[in-house]
């Protein structure tokens, strides 16, 4: 066992990685492969929440994001990406925390209220549905991570799996409630109180200048466009502003992105001064020079993608790997938890292959 901090995060498999997910976390993500042990989770149970019917896109979509990932740099020799479903221990996690969460709490989630209004899914989601609040606690719980690196809209989810964590080891560990949240496992408890590490853009606006980017609201720039489809996207963003010579507003969503997505910091500085005082600089200028500076980001990002492009072998085979790492690891847990709560009456070996 390596004794570096460790960290899980990860994806529901709901379509193709974007601009969003870059910057909100999976930057992040291959910033802290060179410090830390990471275990990312392709939480591929949490779709069938609200697409059961459709297990093929979900397959199709487990394997795009994997893909992605590695596109991005996910290096799967140096992080585990590992596939929710064959981690078993994760379920009966889930199943164990289900008793320490009252119901009417586990719907307070703004983020679960959030998902309930976009995807206008009313009073007729699943079951399932708001039990996959719950299960992202054992998703996280069952590897003991220290970090969570997440968007800003998935911080709420995560103070739901740290109050998890301390009502199980003051429930069955015996830590006091004074504890401090650093101090939980030096006083006995089975899990760490997790922290949210949120990348230096929590929430990015999508293209529509409105909404955070998604998939599901046609305004995201995903890593796998092409060139001319990241560029045709830039030019849709609006701003209202009707003339090169009109002020523009230095916080909009156009001015948002040059601050992200430009790197020369003296050149964002200029364009926003210049964009302020109507100094005859157009929005179709900008929009070209931003076009240019994602696209020089993303160019190899589309080499690595490329290089696994329909090789469903290759994806398998970096899920397999991943997901054996990930067992060892939460068969670990739910040894430990089970002996906390008084269900370990004997140790058990599963062949998970």
């Amino acid at each position: 066992m390596s004794e570096r901090p460790r960290i899980l995060t990860g994806d529901t498999p709901t379509g193709k990685l974007h601009l969003g997910h870059w910057v909100g976390s999976v930057k992040r993500r291959v910033e802290l492969q060179d410090s830390h042990d990471c275990f990312f989770i392709i939480a591929n149970m949490h779709a069938f929440t609200t697409r059961s019917d459709k297990p093929g896109e979900i397959r199709e979509d487990t394997l795009g994001i994997v893909r992605d990932l590695v596109a991005m740099g996910v290096d799967p020799e140096r992080s585990a990406i590992f596939l929710q479903s064959e981690v078993p221990a994760i379920a009966e996690l889930t199943f164990l925390f289900a008793m320490l969460l009252p119901y009417n709490r586990v719907m307070r989630n703004p983020t679960l209220k959030d998902e309930i209004k976009v995807k206008n899914l009313g009073d007729t989601y699943s079951f399932g549905f708001p039990l996959y609040a719950v299960g992202q606690t054992a998703d996280i719980l069952a590897f003991r991570p220290v970090g969570v690196p997440v968007g800003e809209d998935q911080v709420p989810h995560l103070e739901l799996t740290r109050e998890v964590a301390r009502r199980f080891n003051q429930m069955y560990c015996g830590v006091g409630d004074k504890v401090e949240d650093d101090h939980h496992v030096a006083e006995g408890g089975v899990f760490p109180v997790p922290r949210a590490d949120v990348g230096r853009v929590g929430r990015l606006v999508g293209i529509d200048g409105d909404n955070k980017m998604s998939k599901s609201l046609n305004n995201a720039v995903f890593i796998s466009d092409t060139a001319k489809q990241v560029q045709k996207k830039i030019n849709k963003i609006y701003t209202g502003r009707q003339s090169p010579t009109e002020p523009g507003d230095p916080n909009n969503v156009l001015m948002q992105y040059c601050e992200i997505f430009i790197p020369d910091a003296d050149r964002v500085a200029e364009i926003k001064d210049q964009y302020a005082r109507g100094a005859d600089i157009g929005d179709g200028h900008i929009k070209q020079e931003l076009g240019a500076a994602i696209n020089e980001m993303l160019e190899p990002m589309r080499e690595r993608r490329a290089g696994i492009e329909g090789d469903d072998a290759t994806v398998i085979d970096i899920l397999k790997s991943g997901t054996s790492r990930a067992n060892a690891i939460a068969e670990e847990t739910l040894e430990m938890a089970k002996e906390a709560s008084g269900l370990g009456y004997f140790k058990r070996r599963l062949d998970l292959g």
